[in-house]
């Protein structure tokens, strides 16, 4: 589907390009879903040929991609006048051909086998709290992403090769910086508020609290915020993720009867990446133009709806009676309680997807630093479990006592994502960017909130984000949206004045 200005007066070459480009993305979103499937809903021992199939497509994609069909096509455009979307269009299959043309297909396709296989035994090791179930495979991983990286580009540090992997528009630099004034100017915060002496209430903390409550909850909560059913469906995975296109954008979470909370706000993390895809223009599937802008801006969408709308004052005046109803075991369920105990600092936390809103970075930090030195070969995979406990002991002041809980915790590595952490911080500095934005244009939206109206703020998001699909690199969209280019200003004046008030600090 070739949006209507791309259908008028295009190019031959380009009607090619683009009809080739749409095989390619056919086939990605074939991947995704048996993706999903093999996270949700696949018997266990259907591994092996799930492995096979994930890596023969993995294979045609990158074939298609990498088609004469595709380099003839893009050399005839070299110099073709093109309109504005048109040009968008070939930058972004450019990018993506240049980078898939240095790389083997046949590496292409191990490195899919083995993450479907790592997927697995990451599973297993975590369950069982073993580590060296899963560091063999692990090993195995890194090197075939450093040999990935060493064909795109052999002469650049290998781990920025693979960060513009997740973006590619927001160089590693630049998102080091952004790690390092986060850790530099939350500390101190995190450190007032260990030392401010308040306690925030814990309502959760002797009750038991059902899957099947939570998982009503999560649907109601769903409703509320205006996720497409028609287009979506929410299930249950070892790691919340989303998975899909502008037709069909399906969430997953997980759920601990001894905490709530975590589902609920894993929950609305998914539906605001869900809300993303679902955003997108339909016209323009198949097309760059119908894709996201990369993983910092899908993050942003995820930590805005949890953070700015899930952990605000008044989301919590407007579900704490969807609770009251859900949960007999909530003695306590006035807003005012639930807003604090949604937005109580962890002091005693391990779990990333668990954490608050400061000490989340902390968190980051530990994964970046970590994946660096695995990927440039300084950290022996034998020894991570050692490297992370001492970090987080060094960042957090707690040591885990398990794998499980530590360097198992997620699920990226087991995928081959080694540079995907550090969007997570980019997406949350977005977020606040973002949303300081909506309300420069749209006014206070806390009533908004307060009475579940998200449709002014939802059409903002259309607006300035979703229609765009990728036509923008980073830069320009941020700076189209927003006015000026990505800063941590917002985030960090947010977390200040919210946490400030908080903790008295």
């Amino acid at each position: 589907m070739a949006t209507t200005e791309d259908a008028d007066a295009a190019p031959d070459a380009y009607t090619t390009l683009l009809e080739q480009y749409q095989r390619v993305a056919n086939v990605e979103a074939a991947s995704g879903l048996l993706s999903w499937d093999q996270q949700v809903t696949m018997p266990e021992g259907g591994a092996p040929a799930r492995g096979q199939q994930l890596s023969t497509l993995s294979g045609l994609q990158h074939e298609l991609l990498t088609d004469d069909a595709v380099a003839e096509a893009l050399e005839e455009l070299d110099d073709a006048e093109l309109t504005d979307e048109q040009a968008a269009v070939v930058r972004e299959i450019r990018r993506q051909y240049r980078r898939a043309d240095a790389v083997p297909q046949a590496l292409v396709e191990e490195i899919s086998a083995k993450s479907s296989e790592a997927l697995e035994m990451w599973e297993q090791a975590k369950a069982e709290d073993d580590f060296e179930t899963f560091a063999p495979i692990l090993e195995e991983l890194i090197e075939l992403k450093r040999e990935y990286a060493e064909h795109i580009d052999p002469d650049r540090d290998p781990y920025a090769v693979l960060f513009e992997d997740y973006e590619p528009y927001v160089d590693l630099d630049t998102a080091e910086r952004v790690l390092t004034r986060l850790r530099e100017e939350l500390v101190p915060l995190i450190d007032d508020i260990g030392d401010s002496g308040v306690e925030q209430p814990r309502p959760f903390a002797d009750g038991t609290f059902p899957e099947d409550d939570q998982e009503a909850l999560s649907r109601d909560i769903l409703d509320r915020l205006g996720y497409d059913w028609e287009h979506g469906r929410l299930d249950v995975s070892s790691h919340p993720f989303t998975s899909g296109t502008q037709y069909d954008s399906r969430i997953t979470t997980r759920f601990d009867e001894d905490d709530p909370l975590g589902a609920l706000t894993a929950t609305i993390h998914e539906f605001g990446h869900a809300f993303y895809s679902l955003g997108l223009p339909r016209e323009a599937y198949g097309t760059p133009l119908g894709e996201d802008r990369d993983l910092s801006v899908h993050e942003s969408q995820s930590r805005l709806w949890e953070n700015h709308v899930g952990r605000s004052e008044p989301f919590w005046d407007l579900v704490a009676d969807d609770l009251d109803a859900h949960f007999e075991d909530l003695d306590d369920a006035d807003p005012e309680t639930l807003y604090r105990a949604a937005n109580r600092v962890y002091d005693d936390n391990l779990i990333r997807v668990e954490a608050d809103e400061l000490t989340y970075h902390m968190h980051i930090v530990v994964r970046f630093e970590i994946e660096r030195e695995l990927i440039s070969g300084d950290l022996d995979v034998a020894d991570v479990p050692e490297v992370w406990n001492d970090k987080y002991e060094q960042y957090l002041g707690l040591r885990p006592e398990t794998d499980a809980e530590g360097c198992l915790q997620d699920i990226h590595w087991s995928h081959g994502s080694f540079g995907y952490f550090p969007t997570y911080s980019l997406g949350s500095v977005l977020a606040a960017q973002l949303f300081a934005a909506a309300e420069d244009d749209l006014g206070d939206l806390d009533e908004d909130i307060r009475t579940g109206e998200f449709d002014a703020l939802a059409e903002w998001l259309r607006e300035h984000v979703h229609r765009h699909g990728a036509r923008y690199e980073t830069d320009e969209l941020i700076e189209r949206a927003t006015g000026e280019g990505l800063t941590a200003d917002y985030f960090l004046e947010y977390v200040a004045g919210k946490y400030g008030d908080l903790y008295n600090c």
